[in-house]
């Protein structure tokens, strides 16, 4: 976005722009806010841009637990539960598992590394580690590609040192990928799917990720859930098969 194109949509002046941009105006702390709208700066970074100008935070950070996310945590349960029996799971900011429904059994089987499983559980971790779940991914490096360019990206935009150090490790693994190269795309392909094997079965998932539409707290913004479905009918016949099992065990 350019200086103009950013001006015209906060319907402010470029010479006003400009001059904050210099340093030679100070904005105010309503300016920072129009700013960081019309640019779609997460929350976090909104609060960081606040307190360079001078003013306090404007968006609170709650832990998980706290009662007032209270109904926020009770919706993503409800999301969780509704999608049995296919596998969904809640992350924070860094990629660590915050809740998960039934269904995700079939990721965790057959992880040699136990501490990938001892809280708290880092998602991309466990994928990609050789002792997780990476020696059961059929496509890993089409996999490994997407979440390396998923978690780049939110680098790119939030800078954050924890998700650059484990960017770095994951990119350290075996048969890790060094560089930013484009995953090949199949010809009749429509997204990037996760295969899986299961046994003598390979599952194969597509997935989508649902964010709180209107966050006030930076905690609850930068949670988010991943949904799987199932890429063809095979998949779908095993995960209602296993969904009616763990309901005939419990």
């Amino acid at each position: 976005m350019s200086q103009l194109d950013l001006a015209m949509e906060a319907e402010i002046s470029q010479r006003h722009l400009s001059f904050v941009e210099s340093g030679r105006a100070a904005p105010s702390r309503d300016m920072v806010l129009l700013l960081a709208e019309q640019l779609a700066i997460p929350l976090r970074q909104r609060n960081q841009l606040l307190l360079a100008a001078g003013f306090a935070p404007n968006f609170s950070e709650r832990p998980l637990g706290d009662k007032t996310l209270a109904p926020a945590m009770a919706a993503v349960e409800i999301v969780l539960k509704g999608h049995e029996p296919f596998p969904a799971l809640a992350v924070d900011r860094h990629w660590n598992l915050v809740s998960a429904n039934a269904a995700i059994a079939p990721f965790l089987a057959d992880v040699a590394e136990a501490s990938l499983l001892t809280p708290p559980v880092n998602v991309l971790r466990l994928s990609l580690h050789p002792g997780g779940i990476a020696p059961r991914i059929v496509n890993l490096q089409e996999w490994r590609t997407h979440l390396l360019e998923r978690l780049k990206h939110q680098n790119d935009a939030t800078g954050d040192a924890v998700l650059i150090d484990l960017e770095r490790e994951l990119r350290d693994y075996p048969s890790g990928l060094k560089s930013n190269r484009p995953t090949r795309v199949e010809p009749d392909g429509i997204v990037h799917p996760l295969r899986l094997a299961h046994g003598d079965t390979v599952l194969s998932f597509i997935s989508t990720i649902t964010v709180f539409g209107t966050p006030l707290d930076v905690t609850l913004s930068e949670l988010a859930i991943e949904s799987f479905f199932p890429a063809d009918e095979q998949t779908r016949t095993v995960l209602v098969r296993l969904g009616k099992e763990r309901a005939e065990r419990s």
